[in-house]
């Protein structure tokens, strides 16, 4: 059970900066490059204690990527660090030919994921952004939900060999994960049990989630919680262990619904175990300018969503 109490907010984007740094401490093969945004990266302090083995790239990403994957070569860990729009989109033949394709141990770290991008707008929200990169053989892909998770994370990539894609955000947001905790990719994390019907989230709507269980308890509806912030490869064993005791799944991330967790599950279901499912997701459109909160209630991705799609697909079980 998550303790709802005393706890603290903080940016996903200052987990990864944190531990960043603390793998710079202990590995001189860890460098890092940034395309023009290093203090919304928070790569400041890497930059600061080891100038040599970072490289600021200036607006230039797929040079980044190049770079990176040139990196490896000798030997290197590279991370790089843009925008999650910018990490991808802009970028995506460089990643496919020169990391994915050859297998190159590039962790390619992306802030500002999904639409609590806010102000900046549709053209920096990447919702989308999942989908190219698990569709890339070779590549796994990370979505934490907190500052303490994506901290794990961070440490745990520069340990795997191959390349990442991660997936972190701007806003604060809850922190509610243990500092001290194991993360196994691959390994999805139950968070709270229940009968009735299994909600699978990412990110920042891991929270979102938790909050959906304590309106629906009240209603008297007991909800299983699954955090899965590693997308690919996918916990096929804690989905299907989970759905066939609960009969019906929602599934709840801040992406399109196309390509996305969502889509990922029910391909996993369709083959071995259908049931009724829901996706709480944007439903195909771009987003816009606003405060991140508002924007996620205007695109169906807050606790009232979660709570009306648990509702229906338990109608439809």
């Amino acid at each position: 059970m998550i303790d709802f109490t005393n706890l603290g907010s903080k940016d996903t984007r200052s987990g990864f900066g944190e531990a960043l740094l603390e793998l710079g401490r202990k590995d001189e093969n860890i460098v890092a490059l940034c395309a023009d945004l290093t203090g919304s990266l928070k790569m400041n302090a890497f930059a600061k204690e080891f100038p040599e083995r970072f490289f600021e790239v200036g607006i230039a990403e797929a040079n980044m990527i190049g770079l990176a994957a040139g990196l490896t070569i000798g030997g290197k860990i590279p991370f790089t660090g843009t925008f999650a729009n910018f990490s991808t989109a802009r970028v995506y033949d460089q990643i496919r030919q020169s990391v994915a394709y050859s297998n190159k141990n590039v962790k390619i770290c992306a802030s500002h994921a999904g639409i609590t991008l806010g102000e900046d707008g549709a053209t920096h929200q990447s919702l989308e952004d999942i989908g190219m990169m698990k569709m890339l053989p070779n590549m796994t892909v990370i979505s934490p939900c907190d500052f303490n998770q994506t901290k794990a994370a961070t440490l745990a990539i520069a340990r795997h060999i191959g390349p990442v894609y991660l997936r972190f955000g701007r806003p604060k947001v809850p922190n509610f994960t243990p500092p001290d905790q194991e993360f196994v990719i691959g390994k999805a994390v139950l968070l709270e049990e229940g009968n009735d019907v299994t909600i699978i989230a990412t990110g920042h709507l891991v929270w979102k989630a938790l909050e959906a269980t304590r309106i629906l308890a009240g209603k008297g509806i007991r909800a299983e919680v699954i955090n899965i912030h590693t997308i690919k490869p996918l916990d096929d064993e804690a989905i299907l262990v989970s759905v066939k005791k609960t009969g019906c799944v929602v599934s709840a991330e801040e992406h399109m619904r196309n390509g996305g967790l969502g889509d990922s599950i029910a391909q996993l279901l369709v083959r071995q175990f259908p049931v009724p499912m829901e996706m709480v997701a944007v439903d195909d459109t771009f987003g816009e300018s606003g405060k991140p909160e508002e924007l996620l209630t205007k695109y169906g991705l807050d606790t009232p969503e979660l709570v009306e799609a648990v509702q229906r697909v338990i109608r439809r079980n």
